[in-house]
Order: C-alpha cells, then sequence, then structure tokens
C-alpha cells in the first residue's frame, strides 16, 4: 500500500473518531433537552428547522438530500434514547408507505404496518402509536379518496408531509421477463405504469390489490406473475427485478401526511390544509377563494370530493401556502369560516421536500 493512501486512510479514521465523539455530545444534549420537556420528544417544526438550516448550509460534495437523510437518522437515534417513537403505516412490511415513514422518522422509530389506511387512522386515533403515515395524493394519478374521507371524519390532526419519489420495478420469482401471464399490483401503481405495460406486456392481465407488497408477496408464491413494487420490496419477499423505473413519469412523486393528536408549531416555510363546503348561492366559490386573495395566502391545491350528505354537494379540499398562526393566514381562515357553510383546520405542518 502507497504511503499517500495510507496518509489519506488514516485522516478519514482520526475524522471518524472527532465524528463519533461529536455525535455522543449532540445525543447527551438531545437527552438533556428531553428531561426539560413533557410528552413526545419529536418535534416537527423545530426538526424540519434543523433539516432545513443544515441543508441550506451544506457546501458538498454531499447533496443536500443526504445531509437531510443523514441528519434525520441522528435525530431518530438520539430521540430512541428517550421514548421510542411509535409509528403506524400502511403495510405489509415493503410498501412505498414504510418507505416514507423511515425517510420521516428515521430508522430508530417503531414502525407498525396496518392493513388498510381505516386502520392506521384508527391506530393513531385509540393512541396504539403516537403517529401515523398515509398517504395523500401521487403526482401521476392524483389523490387518495379514503384518506381524503378519514381526514374529514377524523379528530386527528396533520402534523408533517413527507414528499417521496417513487421509482416502481417489475419483479418476479425467476427474474426472467417471458412468460408473465398477469401483473399484480396496487390500483396506483398501475396506472403510473400504463404505458410501460401496454408497450412491454400488453397480453398481461393487471390485478390490482391493496397494496405493492401484498402484490410482491403472492408473486412470491405464483410464478407465472410478476409484481411491481419497489426494490426494497424484493429484497424483503425474495424476488428478482425484471426491469427498473418502469414508471410513465420520470419525477413520479407520492406525498404522505403525518397524522397525529397534536399539532406542529409555525417552522418557517408551512403549509394549512383545510377542508370546507359552500352555501348553495350564485358565485360561493369566487367567495371562498376571494380571502385569500385578500390576505396574499398562495393556494396550492384544490380538489372536491362528493359530501355524502346531499345529492350534487361537495367538500372542498384545500392546502394553502403559511401557518394558521401566521397574521395573514388567520386573517384570511377567518374570513373564509364567515362565508362558507362548513370549516375545519386538518393541521398546519412544514411544508415537505424530495
Amino acid at each position: 500500500m502507497n504511503d499517500p493512501l495510507k496518509k489519506l486512510r488514516a485522516r478519514i479514521d482520526a475524522l471518524d473518531g472527532r465524528v463519533l465523539e461529536l455525535l455522543n455530545e449532540r445525543a447527551a444534549l438531545a437527552q438533556s433537552v428531553g428531561h426539560l420537556k413533557s410528552g413526545s420528544k419529536y418535534r416537527p417544526a423545530r426538526e424540519a428547522q434543523v433539516l432545513r438550516r443544515l441543508a441550506d448550509s451544506n457546501r458538498g460534495p454531499l447533496s443536500k438530500q443526504a445531509v437531510r437523510r443523514l441528519f434525520a437518522e441522528i435525530m431518530s437515534a438520539c430521540r430512541a434514547l428517550e421514548d421510542g417513537i411509535q409509528v403506524a403505516y400502511l403495510g405489509p412490511q415493503g410498501t412505498y408507505s414504510e418507505e416514507a415513514a423511515v425517510k420521516h422518522f428515521g430508522g430508530n422509530a417503531q414502525f407498525h404496518p396496518c392493513a388498510s389506511i381505516d386502520e392506521v387512522f384508527r391506530q393513531v386515533e385509540s393512541g396504539q402509536t403516537a403517529y401515523g403515515v398515509v398517504p395523500i395524493e401521487n403526482s401521476t394519478e392524483g389523490s387518495i379518496a379514503r384518506t381524503h374521507d378519514l381526514l374529514f371524519a377524523t379528530p386527528l390532526k396533520l402534523c408533517s408531509e413527507v414528499l417521496l419519489p417513487v421509482h416502481h420495478c417489475l419483479m418476479s420469482k425467476s427474474g426472467k421477463a417471458a412468460g408473465i401471464k398477469k401483473i399484480v399490483s396496487h390500483s396506483q401503481s398501475l396506472g403510473q405504469c400504463n404505458q410501460w405495460l401496454s408497450r412491454h406486456y400488453a397480453r398481461a392481465d393487471r390485478v390490482p390489490v391493496v397494496s405493492n407488497a401484498e402484490a410482491a408477496l403472492q408473486v412470491a408464491k405464483d410464478g407465472s406473475a410478476a409484481a411491481i413494487a419497489s426494490k426494497i420490496a424484493a429484497a424483503v419477499y425474495g424476488l428478482k427485478i425484471i426491469a427498473r423505473n418502469i414508471e410513465d413519469e420520470p419525477q413520479n412523486t407520492t406525498r404522505f401526511l403525518v397524522i397525529a393528536a397534536h399539532e406542529a408549531e409555525p417552522s418557517g416555510q408551512d403549509k394549512t390544509s383545510l377542508v370546507l363546503s359552500t352555501r348553495n348561492v350564485p358565485g360561493a366559490i369566487h367567495g371562498l377563494l376571494a380571502p385569500l386573495a385578500q390576505y396574499g395566502v398562495s393556494m396550492t391545491r384544490l380538489e372536491s370530493r362528493p359530501a355524502r350528505t346531499g345529492r350534487w354537494e361537495y367538500l372542498f379540499y384545500i392546502d394553502i401556502e403559511g401557518h394558521q398562526l401566521d397574521p395573514a393566514v388567520a386573517k384570511a381562515l377567518a374570513k373564509l369560516r364567515d362565508k362558507s357553510a362548513f370549516l375545519k383546520i386538518l393541521g398546519s405542518y412544514p411544508a415537505g421536500t424530495a
């Protein structure tokens, strides 16, 4: 081994020792902070501010994304010294919901897979877990109806947002492209890969199931089928990947929300989600949007859902920039409350990053 390589490795070893010492110093300080706080050690706004500051001050060569993931794991390990956070997600193991949960809470949280989105809500509402991670919309296939309906019905609040780039893989027991008679996956994933499937497997039956991980589990028992799922699911269920990145849109992203019994404090870069209904009068929709324009509040999303209280009656789900405690947002919400027949603030939370 030449001397320059020895010297570089020696410097790396020395730096590793310093990093370890600093990490333990940080962990001790986090413990001290934890002793002074009551309730959960997870503070969405504080953690979002820390990750944002570190990513913005990063000068490389590590990417901002790598810095955020690295420090999310550090904070996760520090939290675990005090109390293990319990997190429910749409299972089984190997789903994108699990990937989103790990991305947000780090690998030291205690994760609980659930059979349905309804069960995730029940786990959090009953106090069996402190948090739940649920999908709300995909950039290609649109919104998740069941999540919207449950947000309307539950007393739980939104406290965080997770944006997960989604890259689908086609997998099977053999890993061979030939002989596939059916392709199993969640309906959203089948839609996100529609063009690719039409080009490569036009004759194969497409079978929707409750989750991508469930698809991988089924395909592990069926040699004539293939699943669309993540590379993590392939590893979990012992499948071989036939093709990678088969989604039709390269920027395919799923947005997840974190539900809890508490709300998040302002972080400086926040969103507020609400659901409302209008009075049945001319110009009602325009009247709802006017307060946002009046106070300079940007709306990032508007979606309607049947209200199920009467024929042709609708609920409107709206996302706006800012926290409900921000002065301009608070004034706009007060005006909206006066103009709407019903208004529920689902929560204010730090805006997520992909």
